[in-house]
């Protein structure tokens, strides 16, 4: 019997969007005379959301450089994420379900063949957000980055200045020099230290879990309530993301969490306060869930000695 044909996600539209508005989260963090900023992002988005709002756009332009977790638009970053199977092998019927669902993604079967299988079954996870008319084509760090290319530099910017960015570079953990005004916060192999676990069961059972909820529609239910809150800049559902995420419900799931997210904020802090140290202005752009938890971004911008204001966005 021939197998039912494979449904593919609509094709998003580019329209307009509506006006500009602000979504999200976003503090200004203030020391030594001027501003940095704090922006929580989503990694998927919609083409619409390029018309960012006005305090939005406003902190954009007042902000020397844009400071993203890594850059998803560098092709080094892009080369340096492709890991392989370093070290794990899947066993024959986890690698069928992946096979499965990456055709279900209506992807190429060797489309993912280069990311470590932690990789591929994460990136199959954002994917599926397709679904919801979203995509990480149009993520937020994306779409910035775009923003940012296409300003000019302002006035008398810190960031343009040779001896204070070599400071900041060599201050800020070995990071390279900017880039078109980018620059990342973490490197592409602390990330990936973070998003793949080194023990080769703990791995399998995390490319379990997410096929598992990609199969079963959990992530694509959580990713759709983890961007209406993200919309609605409500921190206090994205506090309670460990309670309705369903995947925080074992001590290793757990575990992965806090390594994940909370155990990553304080080299990012540290890179934010060395750039801005080295008198750049930054617009320091993080996941939303970075945000949350008594490690939180803002609250360890305060800790070292910023003054830290949540920007309200008009409803």
């Amino acid at each position: 019997m021939a197998s039912a044909p494979i449904r593919c996600p609509p094709p998003l539209t580019a329209n307009a969007g509506g006006p500009p508005r602000d979504r999200g989260l976003l503090w200004r963090i203030t020391r030594d005379g001027r501003s940095s900023w704090l922006f929580g992002t989503v990694h998927i988005g919609r083409p619409g959301w390029r018309a960012f709002g006005p305090r939005t756009a406003a902190a954009l332009r007042e902000s020397d450089l844009l400071a993203l977790e890594i850059d998803p638009t560098d092709p080094a970053v892009i080369a340096a994420l492709m890991i392989g199977h370093e070290g794990l092998t899947l066993t024959p019927t986890l690698a069928a379900r992946l096979a499965s669902a990456i055709e279900r993604a209506c992807l190429p079967a060797s489309a993912l063949a280069a990311l470590h299988p932690v990789l591929q079954a994460t990136t199959l996870t954002v994917l599926d957000a397709r679904w919801l008319g979203l995509d990480p084509a149009y993520s937020l760090e994306i779409l910035l980055a775009e923003r940012i290319r296409s300003e000019k530099a302002p006035a008398g910017a810190a960031g343009v200045s040779a001896n204070k960015g070599a400071r900041a570079t060599r201050s800020a953990a070995g990071a390279p020099a900017p880039r078109n005004r980018i620059v990342s916060l973490e490197t592409v192999e602390a990330q990936k230290a973070a998003l793949v676990p080194r023990d080769a069961a703990e791995a399998l059972a995390l490319v379990d879990l997410s096929l598992a909820q990609i199969e079963d529609g959990t992530s694509r239910r959580v990713l759709e309530r983890l961007v209406r809150a993200w919309e609605r800049g409500d921190l206090a559902e994205l506090e309670d993301y460990g309670r309705w995420c369903e995947c925080a419900a074992s001590d290793d799931e757990r575990l992965f969490m806090r390594r994940l997210i909370d155990e990553r904020n304080g080299p990012m802090a540290d890179a934010i306060a060395a750039w801005h140290a080295g008198g750049q202005r930054l617009f320091a752009a993080v996941g939303a869930l970075h945000m949350t938890g008594e490690a939180a971004l803002p609250k360890l911008m305060e800790a070292r000695g910023f003054r830290v204001e949540r920007i309200t966005f008009a409803p």
